[in-house]
Formats: C-alpha cells, structure tokens, sequence
C-alpha cells in the first residue's frame, strides 16, 4: 500500500458500517449477504485514512469517435488519452439519454430520470426561466450527499437543470459554481470577439450578436459576472483554482466543459493549429476539441502538482453522442437524439493512479449513474435511504472482486423513442412503432436488424422494459418539439420518425 489509500470499510444500504463491524462481517463470511454490489467500497487499508477526492469531467456533445483513444483516425487528444493509459477506457460506457439535460440529471442523481420525470431538456432559455423547468427539488444531488459527508463541493461549468433560483447550484449541494445555467452560450462575450473564430449555419456570425443576454449570463455562485476568456480557457483556470485552494480537505470537483456545444467558435490560438483541415467548421470544431483536450491535461497536470493525483478519482464523460455528420461516432450508427449507439454510447474514462489498474479495456456496459454510486461508496456517504439508486459502485469490477457485469440491463426512453440493452442484445423502438433488434457483439454499428429472427428474444426484453417503465413517471413537462428523420439514410429502410428535442 502506498499510505494514501482507504481504511477498511463496507456500506449497508443505509450507510457506512465500522471497521469493527466490517471485520465482524468479514469474519463470519457475511460479508457478500450484508453489503450490496451497488453501493459497496473496495476494502483497502491504510493508516492515513483519508477518502478520495473526485473530479468528474462532463463533456458536451463529444462523440465516441472524436478522441484517439477510441478512434485511431481521430485527431490526437493526448491527455485525455492518458486516462485511458493510466486507468479505464470503458469500451461500453453509456449515458442514460441521447441529450443534454436528461443526461446531466441522471449523472447528478445516479437515478434514472423518468423515475422523476426529468424526460426532456430544460430549455431553452426563456421557456426554462418562466415556466420553471429544472431538476425536482425533491432529488438529491452526488453534491448533496457528498457535501453532508464533508467533502467541499464544486461545479464549474453548464448546468441545464433550471435556470430558476431553487435550481441553481449553489442550492443543489455545490458550495462554489462558477458557470451557466442554460444548454448553450457563447464562448466568448459577443462584443469582444477578436481573434474568434466562429461558423454557424448558415452564413449568421455568432459574433453579430452584441453582448449576452440576461438568460446567457456567466455566474460566480448566485451573481452574474462578465468574462472576457475563452470559456473553455476560463472554465479550467476556475477548475486549477479550486483543485489549488482545496488541496487539504476532501473535494468533489464537477467540471462541465460546454465543449464541443454549438456555437463553433475558437481562438486563433487553437485554430492555427489545424490549417490541414480544409473543411471550415469541421477545422474548428477538431480545435474546440483540443482546447477541450488542453484543459483536461492541465487539470491532470495540476493534480500532479498538488500531489493529489494518487488521491483523485477522475471520470471523463460525454453527455451524449456528437451530432450526426459534423462529429465522430464511429463506429456507431447515428447521433445525438437517436437511441441508437451514436447517441448514447460516448467516451467513458476514468484514473485513480494507484487503485485502478492501469490501461483496463472494461467490455461490460458501465453507465454514468455509476459515478454517483462509486462516489457514495468511497466517500463514505449515505445515500439517499428513501428511493432506489441505479447506479452500481464500480470499484469491485475494476480490482476484480467481482467477474460478473456490474449492470444486467440498461434502459433508455425519451418520450416515444426506447431502447434496451441486456448483455450482447439492444433492442430499439422508434415512435412505439419500429422495433429494432441488434446484436452489438457482432453487430457494434447496428446494421442488420434481427428482430424478426429472434422472436423471443424481443418479446423478453418488451416484457423487461414495461416492467421497468411501470416504475416511471410521465414527464413534468413536454419537449421543445420533434424533428423527422427518415431511416433509410441509416440503411435502415424507409419510414419517417420523430427525434424529440
């Protein structure tokens, strides 16, 4: 052991046992009976005692393909891939919707969101504003919880759960935040635009508008302020500050790039270096991804600093796919809004130098509610005792206590649109109307749909997904609208459908 790792533990369903009563389950060989798979800690020991810190990294609308790691024809993203080095790639990581704010709702509670009617976006700005569209009060934060365990809390970043003042993140368990509130902004003030770079389809200059508005506003906890750097530059100066005045004390560290979000926009700094890339928005979409890719790498460069690295837990994520033609999916099919794998299976990494084995290819389906409950678990925290958590603590999985998959089944819904996915099969069901049957083991890209050949195998995984929408609640609000999509552009036929927004 390296005097940095975790006294020995195990958690009930309520809470955090004793080491006397971890040791007297352990001796009994009760220890499998008492503490469940989803919420129990990796037994480790040491003397210094202290719990992890945790640093989740919350992309936007990065797809599986656009990072090196998980696409060799990708430009190179060298420090994000050195979490894959360091730590886990998870080849299967999934997110619980192919959007923004249902997504970040399920990550922040580690609960499925139609379980409390989180369906669809809080936005946009006006409507989330006046009709008070956010995250339920009645939910309780990985922020929530971890701050009642003592851990300092800090988001930095987009929210997307409510633009009110109960939804905002000081009132959801963060004691600092520095970011915004809503799906998009500008990445620089409009009225101060030197140097930026911008493409917005078709032919509109983001930088026509004059300043931001009220709904765009940047906050420092509940006050707006003006920023005149790059967000994505300003949004990881504000994270190395927090990781610097923090370095003593236990933090959870929530940092929400809006990275690659429209609008493109960049610095001359980032797009000079992509001058082989012909294609205009495509050059400036691949440099928000390196200035993505740099912050990252000074965050895990100033953990480094602060000796804080084998202390750290950090998980990257997307929230969902890229869109469809202008980032990389491969090789899924479809994109952000589609439940297919383009829009819900994203780059899904995570290091804890030390206490996760280093380069892990993990194959099982891992999904982002998993954050909540590994960080419940190691933070010795009490979950909320009142409602089912669906995340599982991946630790056991990644030391190799436990061969089996850390979920059985997975279940997706945004409005009419489902999805499944249990062990090889997913299943997808378009407007409640197309039903699709995939054998990802053979089949990653979904092209042949072999729903008519496995009969039963649908009809199980029909039955699995009316039991588990049986325990979910319509949503609080309706969606911004649909778009249509025909299929046959996926080569999955003909038929025109509807994507919700």
């Amino acid at each position: 052991m390296n005097g940095r790792e975790l006294p020995a533990m195990a958690f009930s369903n309520h809470g955090v046992l004793t080491r006397r009563s971890f040791m007297a389950l352990a001796g009994a060989g009760l220890l499998g009976a008492a503490v469940p798979h989803s919420l129990r800690a990796e037994v480790v020991t040491n003397d210094r005692c202290r719990r992890p810190n945790i640093v989740l990294i919350f992309a936007d609308d990065l797809g599986y393909g656009d990072l090196s790691c998980y696409n060799q024809r990708a430009e190179p993203t060298p420090n994000i891939d050195s979490i894959a080095r360091n730590g886990v790639r998870f080849t299967d990581g999934y997110v619980t919707a192919p959007m923004c704010s249902p997504s970040r709702a399920g990550l922040m509670t580690g609960r499925y969101q139609q379980r409390f009617g989180h369906e669809f976006n809080a936005g946009g700005a006006s409507r989330s504003h006046t009709q008070g569209l956010g995250l339920p009060i009645s939910e309780r934060t990985i922020a929530d919880v971890l701050k009642k365990a003592g851990y300092v809390t800090g988001m930095i970043g987009k929210s997307h759960l409510g633009s009110q003042t109960r939804f905002m993140p000081t009132n959801r368990g963060f004691d600092e935040f520095f970011g915004f509130l809503h799906g998009a902004n500008t990445y620089i003030e409009p009225s101060d635009a030197r140097g930026i770079h911008s493409y917005d389809k078709p032919k509109r200059n983001t930088r026509s508008s004059k300043t931001r508005t009220a709904l765009q506003s940047l906050y420092r906890g509940a006050t707006p302020v003006k920023e005149p750097e790059y967000l994505t530059d300003a949004f990881t100066r504000e994270a190395l500050s927090f990781i610097e005045r923090h370095a003593n004390e236990p933090f959870f560290l929530y940092v929400a790039y809006n990275a690659v979000h429209t609008p493109l926009q960049v610095t001359d700094r980032y797009y000079r270096r992509f001058a082989h890339v012909k294609n205009e928005p495509l050059r400036i979409y691949t440099a928000m991804i390196h200035a993505l890719d740099e912050g990252v790498g000074a965050i895990l460069n100033k953990l480094k600093q602060q000796s804080l690295e084998e202390d750290t837990l950090l998980f990257f994520i997307s929230d969902n796919g890229a869109v469809h033609r202008l980032g990389s999916n491969h090789p899924l099919l479809a994109g952000k809004l589609y439940p297919f794998e383009g829009g819900i299976r994203v780059p899904f990494l995570a290091q804890w130098p030390g206490h996760m084995p280093a380069g892990l290819e993990f194959r099982q389906p891992v999904i982002s509610l998993d954050v909540f409950a590994t960080a419940v678990a190691l933070g010795q925290a009490e979950p909320p005792a009142d409602r089912p958590i669906d995340g599982t603590n991946l630790m056991p999985y990644l030391s190799g206590n436990s061969h089996s998959a850390p979920h059985g089944i997975l279940f997706w819904r945004n409005g009419t649109n489902l999805a499944v996915r249990k062990g090889r099969w997913k299943y997808v069901n378009l407007n409640r109307k197309r039903t699709f049957l995939f054998d990802l083991q053979e089949d990653v890209g979904e092209k042949h749909d072999m729903s008519k050949d496995e009969p039963e195998i649908v009809a199980e995984l029909e039955k699995a997904l009316a039991e588990w929408e049986g325990q979910t609640i319509e949503p609080l609000w309706p969606s911004r609208g649909t778009v249509p999509v025909r299929l046959d552009a996926h080569g999955l036929g003909g038929g025109t459908y509807e994507l919700f927004i």
